[in-house]
């Protein structure tokens, strides 16, 4: 058995009832069940249809993701997650660059490093040297001036971990944000590469080892075993390059507004929705939130 979830834009109320049903009966669908009225229903099937991926360029158009998954084992015990441009709405490497002058020119570095144009650590590596004689104390006026929460992070932690879910963030990133972001939002633990500080200076250096694409699903594997879950049982989301290996490990692995290279690996893409989709995908309804 399958299950096929719409969902658009909170407060976009893009998904009408015509749609829906419309769908259903072209795919053989059982009885529509509405998550979010107006924002995100399911149906469940008894195989995936041949027009999945055109009809889901047709949903994209009208402002609509549409993902087909299992019904069994859709709802996770664990959630990894990347956090820049997924957990929060920035790269906290791009903000700390245009703090020190060079934020144009970092910025093009990580564009193509998430879009796997470029080796992840050497790019790391360069980005960060880049950014040798900055204040350390700029690192707190990024966090309370730059940094912004993505959308619907809060009810996905929440309502996971009320459900009894464990919940890691693992970052490309850096522990001076990682360790904010997983205190604000919940998460149980947090991993990311280290600025090197000498005399409240950054030096320009990555503390070694850098935590990359390999490490990610290291910690994926290190994790779950740790806890006695199977791969199986965890969902990832992340944007970039670096997060494919675990995107495409987990047992539900999703591109969140992802870089269309990412994207196109991905069975589960959400480029509408904000995090709360991955509570719809779950098969959470939006009465089943529980707010942070």
């Amino acid at each position: 058995m399958f299950v096929t979830t719409l969902l658009c834009a909170p407060g976009r109320a893009a998904l009408d009832a015509t749609l829906v049903e419309n769908l259903m009966g072209a795919w053989g669908g059982g009885d529509a069940r509405w998550l979010a009225r107006d924002e995100a229903a399911e149906f469940t099937m008894n195989r995936i249809p041949d027009t999945r991926w055109t009809v889901w360029e047709d949903m994209q158009a009208l402002g609509i993701d549409l993902v087909v998954q299992p019904a069994d084992g859709r709802r996770k015990r664990m959630l990894l997650a990347d956090m820049d441009s997924t957990m929060i709405q920035q790269e906290c490497i791009d903000e700390l660059a245009a703090e020190s002058g060079v934020g144009e020119r970092v910025a093009s570095i990580t564009a193509r490093a998430m879009n796997g144009e470029l080796n992840f650590e050497g790019a790391l590596r360069e980005r960060v040297g880049l950014l040798k004689g900055l204040p350390a104390s700029v690192i707190d006026k990024v966090l309370r001036e730059r940094i912004t929460l993505m959308p619907g992070g809060a009810a996905l932690l929440a309502t996971m971990r009320a459900n009894g879910a464990y919940a890691a963030l693992v970052s490309g990133g850096f522990t001076a944000f990682t360790a904010r972001i997983a205190e604000e939002l919940g998460f149980d633990e947090n991993r990311a590469n280290t600025l090197d500080i000498k005399d409240g200076v950054l030096t320009g250096e990555v503390v070694e080892p850098i935590l990359g694409r390999a490490a990610k699903v290291a910690a994926l594997e290190d994790i779950s075993a740790r806890l006695g879950l199977s791969l199986d049982e965890v969902m990832a989301v992340g944007d970039g390059a670096n997060d494919l290996g675990m995107l495409n490990l987990a047992g539900a692995g999703v591109a969140l507004h992802a870089k269309p290279s990412v994207a196109a690996e991905c069975d589960i893409r959400v480029n509408h929705g904000d995090l709360s989709a991955l509570l719809y995908i779950q098969g959470y309804a939006a009465h089943d939130f529980v707010t942070a």
